[in-house]
């Protein structure tokens, strides 16, 4: 099978919202009237995001899943993506589930297929997704990282660090009962885009950013963008973990240590984390039901530069925790 052949049968699909769509030099995309385009890119790399054996289906859903949180803590509204894949080699059974784990997840999310490129080459994916935020009265309604003041409270969306206790076990580094491994190996590997929940705190929320490398790290990003410092509670963060909830942490003898590093430094979470005037409190909730999506408030934004970590005492802990970094 040629690479044409490939385009066609496993990515080509009739253009809905595109004006032009895979098949010619260029996609054709038409925002709609009074919004900007929200654009971002995501590389997924063989034995750097994901191990060789992973369930294509399920590495199909990851590759467009990532890319949609960004366009989620942006409060964008998904359009399109490209797609960029080298193979080693045209193996016709992993791409029908590749492409059948990616096209659901875009479907669920009006999010179309509108060009790309095929290489041969190492098992490496590259989505770059387009998506909408409106501008009111001459302002853009998207989510930044700059929006953040003092008084602010602080969120996270959903649940934290099963996805880094997966690939602890994964690794060998911890031993999990089965039951456990495989809920958060699910979280490892099918993430849930929070997209619904960028878009109804537009407006609300002050600044965002989602949770990839670690939520220790990643909010600092917010805090270096907005200039400001933060207070958390990880007394309260440590009980974000999904599978806390019915004490099987407890039985696969991980330490709270363990717990607080996979919540503050684990990654691979795709959650949101943002931040909020404390007077918004009732709009964060609202925002939250409607999204069908729980979120927890962890900590307060403070006028004192840096990242304060906090014991249930409210005294600072010792130890630092060190979030994801490709070249560290």
């Amino acid at each position: 099978m040629g690479e044409f052949d490939l385009i066609a049968r496993y990515f080509t699909r009739p253009a809905a919202r595109a004006a032009l769509g895979v098949g010619d030099d260029c996609a054709l995309l038409q925002p709609a009237p009074s919004t900007q385009m929200a654009i971002s890119s995501d590389m997924l790399v063989e034995g750097r995001h994901f191990f060789a054996d992973v369930d294509p289906v399920t590495l199909g859903h990851k590759a467009l899943a990532v890319n949609l949180s960004d366009l989620a803590a942006c409060g964008a509204k998904p359009l399109a993506f490209t797609l960029a894949l080298s193979l080693p080699r045209v193996d016709e059974a992993w791409l029908a589930a590749f492409s059948k784990g990616l096209f659901a997840l875009a479907d669920a999310h009006g999010c179309e297929l509108v060009g790309g490129d095929t290489t041969q080459g190492p098992l490496n994916i590259c989505i770059t997704v387009f998506g909408e935020v409106p501008v009111v009265g001459g302002k853009s309604q998207a989510l930044l990282r700059s929006g953040a003041k003092p008084g602010d409270d602080v969120y996270v969306s959903g649940t934290l660090g099963d996805a880094r206790l997966a690939l602890e076990a994964l690794r060998g580094k911890l031993a999990l009962p089965p039951g456990l491994l495989a809920q958060a190996r699910s979280r490892l590997e099918q993430p849930t885009p929070r997209v619904a929940l960028g878009q109804a705190l537009r407006g609300i929320a002050s600044a965002a950013i989602d949770l990839s490398d670690g939520l220790q790290g990643d909010l600092q990003h917010i805090l270096r963008a907005s200039g400001v410092g933060a207070s958390i509670d990880t007394s309260v963060a440590i009980n974000l973990i999904a599978s806390s909830a019915d004490n099987t942490w407890a039985a696969a003898t991980i330490s709270s240590e363990q717990q607080l590093e996979c919540v503050l430094a684990g990654g691979d979470d795709y959650e949101l984390a943002f931040t909020a005037p404390a007077s918004a409190r009732e709009a964060v909730q609202a925002a939250a039901r409607q999204a069908h999506t729980a979120v927890s408030r962890i900590g307060v934004i403070e006028a004192a530069p840096g990242l304060r970590l906090l014991d249930a005492a409210g005294k600072p802990l010792e130890r630092r925790y060190v979030s994801f970094d490709h070249f560290a």
